[in-house]
């Protein structure tokens, strides 16, 4: 089948998901009813869009079977039972349709070498697999999926198959989303969303099963849960029952779980759930009997969507200053560093203490009420610091073999002349790269990175992993958004967005919002010679610094705030 057939398949399946968002958009919630009414499988997005795939038709090419196979893999409900249809009846038996969806932007069937092989050729868009982490690819990226057919009472039929799904991703965007599963940081004081791709008619099934099963990769050793290794769903289902999730977990496990365990466990599906619009709280059960979780006060809800001080430290008549409220005041109690030449400052959000890079951004510098300055580290280049909330301060550059190193220090109440604590990291996954920028996010478990190779640059989200007493010790290695610029600087907007920039004294620069929670690059507003980026808390606190003044987002543009200061940083 052509190209142009496939595209216009395509644009079929669209047009119908578009319908079927319309005809979903006028059902309403049930807001009354029997009291015990239960929705089980089901659980998640009442309006969710349905698809109804077409059935196989007589007289189909090999070729066209692999096409209307793949089609019907928007036919989830009921376990795919239009897509089983296009398999030998040995082959429907085995398929697991939930073990992978692929999600490409193109695709096209050719003739493999064998007797009646095939090969499914993919423009590779995203792959999903069965906990709901998504990995995304640029276009361009290739996957290849071989199919082996029969004849079966005289029409073709797929008889060998690789588990899982493929779909266009016109059709993804519309059954699937992207909803936030919670972790907590090692010290149980914030919630870390984790961002999955469900279909959303079951979520919450969806859900529970990927908090069982443990964060996603690139989370694994920064994160940790509240249910104990080995805890397992007692049941297949997570029904909804008058708006409580009933989640019937392992005994065992359950009953020997602490206390404070236990309302930790409830508190993270609390927070989970609250995307849903049925769920209104959470019943911990075993082998279905109800388990009461006392709350004695002992444990606090995690701070979710940490935020920051509304101060920003920056660079004013060549020292370090205080710029809040669209004023410029003296840090207090801090000596002046004029001398040094400070650049790209930063502030602990939990002390006094603040560093800086040098004049030609070489030596780190931190400085504290009351002390002089004091050097960290020199080496050829160095990233702008920047604070996790333990008062380790982070920055990154060549080690003595030039390869890349992140370096970090805790240099907080540490007095003159003693050695401050630190340690060196060396990620493989920064092999062979410069990198332009590093931030640590609010709650500390994870990091921004862009780096460069070859030209190319790379934003990248790593989880920070500690010992048990706090001190960095790795970073997991990261998962990658896709941004449109060739990003050099960043800023975390919030737990689940960065804001970045390829800088420019003399271009125009179009910063952009990348989330956790999209593919799809957001583009700001371009202004003229942005050179330095800051983000307090949320998109519209998001400040950019050129030659002509600081500037704030507003709406769909930029508004002068003060000239003078320079390389504004919130807290972190």
């Amino acid at each position: 089948m052509s190209m142009v057939r496939i595209r216009r398949q395509r644009a079929v399946v669209a047009m119908m998901a578009l319908l079927l968002v319309f005809l979903a958009s006028c059902a309403q919630i049930p807001r009354s009813g029997p009291v015990g009414k239960s929705k089980d499988e089901g659980a998640g997005n009442p309006n969710a869009p349905v698809f109804f795939p077409a059935a196989p038709r007589a007289g189909s090419s090999p070729e066209t079977v692999i096409e209307d196979f793949y089609m019907a893999g928007s036919g989830y409900e009921d376990d795919y039972p239009v897509a089983r249809q296009y398999l030998t009846q040995a082959q429907s038996v085995t398929w697991k349709p939930d073990k992978r969806a692929i999600v490409f932007r193109e695709a096209q069937v050719v003739k493999a070498a064998g007797e009646n092989e095939y090969l499914y050729e993919l423009d590779l868009a995203y792959s999903v697999d069965a906990d709901g982490v998504a990995t995304q690819f640029p276009p361009g990226t290739k996957e290849t999926i071989p199919l082996t057919l029969e004849q079966v009472e005289g029409e073709w039929r797929i008889s060998k198959v690789p588990d899982g799904t493929a779909i266009p991703e016109e059709t993804f965007k519309v059954i699937y989303g992207a909803f936030p599963i919670y972790f907590y940081d090692p010290t149980f004081t914030y919630a870390v969303p984790d961002y999955r791709w469900f279909i959303k008619k079951n979520t919450v099934k969806s859900m529970t099963s990927a908090l069982l099963a443990g964060p996603a990769p690139y989370l694994r050793g920064a994160v940790v849960s509240a249910f104990p290794s080995g805890m397992k769903l007692a049941r297949e289902s997570v029904p909804v029952v008058s708006g409580a999730a009933q989640v019937d977990l392992s005994a065992k496990e359950l009953f020997d779980a602490s206390a404070e365990d236990r309302q930790r466990i409830q508190n993270q599906l609390a927070l989970t759930f609250r995307s849903q619009p049925d769920v209104i709280n959470v019943q911990l059960r075993a082998d279905q009997d109800l388990v009461r979780v006392e709350d004695n006060g002992t444990v606090l809800p995690p701070v979710v969507d940490k935020s920051v001080p509304a101060r920003q430290i920056a660079v004013s008549n060549g020292d370090l200053a205080r710029y809040e409220n669209n004023r410029i005041t003296p840090l207090p109690d801090i000596q002046s560093v004029v001398g040094l030449g400070p650049h790209a400052p930063a502030e602990s959000p939990v002390s006094q203490t603040a560093a800086f890079l040098n004049g030609d951004k070489t030596t780190l510098y931190s400085i504290e009420p009351g002390q002089p300055a004091r050097q960290l580290t020199t080496r050829s280049t160095l990233t702008g610091p920047s604070f996790s909330p333990h008062d380790w301060v982070w920055t990154a550059g060549p080690g003595a073999n030039g390869a890349a190193e992140v370096v970090v220090f805790k240099p907080t109440g540490v007095a003159p002349g003693m050695a401050v604590p630190s340690v060196t990291m060396t990620p493989s996954w920064l092999s062979g790269r410069t990198v332009k920028d590093f931030r640590v996010s609010r709650e500390g478990t994870r990091a921004l990175v862009i780096s460069e190779a070859n030209g190319k640059s790379a934003v990248q989200v790593t989880g920070i992993v500690r010992n048990p007493d706090g001190v960095p010790k790795d970073l997991t290695t990261p998962i990658t958004l896709l941004s449109s610029v060739a990003a050099d600087q960043g800023a975390w907007v919030n737990g689940s967005t960065v804001a970045v920039m390829a800088s420019s004294a003399t271009a125009t620069v179009v910063p952009e919002l990348l989330s956790l929670s999209s593919g799809e690059p957001q583009q700001l507003a371009p202004w003229d010679g942005l050179t330095s980026l800051s983000a307090g808390n949320g998109s519209e606190q998001i400040f950019g610094q050129s030659d002509a003044g600081i500037f704030q987002r507003v709406g769909n543009g930029w508004e002068l705030q003060l000239k003078g200061p320079t390389e504004p940083a919130f807290p972190g």
